[in-house]
């Protein structure tokens, strides 16, 4: 029972290190059609300048916040400079997104090198909890915290404020929610920074837990577009469904068949697609 205990939290903390980083995928999946490939990407360079800012001196929330600001920053550039050209262009999207993911990928091995790197919790995050005769990190529990409280700042966002608003609008049906005068290039461009800073932030918040490499790009990206298969496109409550599903899966998974863990997802992923294509919580996407 104990067991079951442990592999249930780390289950569901390694869900809310996935909801945090799926979220601006999906969203902006859903607002504005863009697959874009790059958030594994940009989930890495979080990790790695948190990690420089903690090498270098600085505080571990510190390195949180830049983290995501850097990958934020350079979202808005691939937003601003490229993706906003590729609506409806999934082709071009798909290309352009991977000749990126390679280019930061190199540009990370270059300055970092190849190793795994990690990086300390706060030291009063740093102590163990007993749980029968066994301990569990603190931290761990702190991703669990945190992640419920993002997700509570986010969907506010999503379904309680104008720019939620249209977001939402923008989801159902692009062309009204422009001839009806809303700023809706304005929209996408907050939307995709939004999503890759949060997207930042997961990078740096899981190094703790999973470590930090240059070629973890596409692996945790397909992590991501599990659980938005899972979840549903464009729907931040379906979005924390998958990811705490895949979460547990993959603990359990990885506990009980370990020679299995890598296929545990993908039956989740298959069982949803035959009983619901469109995911737990799915809404129309932009192409349906």
């Amino acid at each position: 029972m104990e067991m079951v205990v442990i592999n249930l939290l780390n289950g569901v903390s390694f869900g809310l290190i996935l909801f945090l980083f799926a979220i601006g995928l999906t969203v902006t999946l859903g607002v504005m059609g863009l697959l874009n490939m790059t958030h594994g990407a940009l989930f890495t360079v979080g990790g790695f300048v948190g990690f420089s800012v903690v090498t270098h001196g600085g505080s571990f929330w510190l390195a949180v916040l830049l983290g995501g600001i850097a990958a934020g920053i350079i979202g808005f550039i691939i937003q601003a400079s490229f993706l906003r050209r590729l609506y409806r262009q999934l082709d071009d999207q798909v290309l352009l997104t991977l000749g990126l993911v390679y280019i930061i990928e190199n540009a990370v091995l270059w300055i970092y090198g190849g190793d795994v790197s990690t990086v300390n919790p706060p030291s009063f995050l740093a102590q163990k909890i007993p749980i029968g005769s066994y301990t569990f990190p603190l931290y761990r529990l702190a991703l669990i915290v945190i992640g419920l409280m993002m997700f509570l700042v986010l969907w506010w966002l999503v379904e309680k404020t104008r720019l939620g608003a249209i977001v939402r609008a923008g989801m159902d049906d692009k062309e009204m929610t422009v001839a009806l005068g809303l700023n809706y290039a304005s929209t996408c461009g907050i939307v995709f920074s939004l999503g890759a800073l949060v997207g930042g932030l997961a990078g740096f918040l899981a190094t703790p837990v999973i470590g930090i490499v240059f070629s973890m790009s596409m692996e945790i990206l397909l992590y991501a577009l599990i659980v938005i298969v899972v979840g549903g496109s464009g729907s931040v409550v379906g979005t924390l469904i998958g990811a705490i599903t895949i979460g547990i899966v993959d603990a359990f998974g990885k506990a009980w068949f370990p020679d299995l863990a890598m296929f545990t997802m993908y039956i989740v992923m298959i069982i949803v697609l035959l009983v619901k294509p469109t995911g737990i919580m799915g809404r129309k996407t932009w192409d349906d």
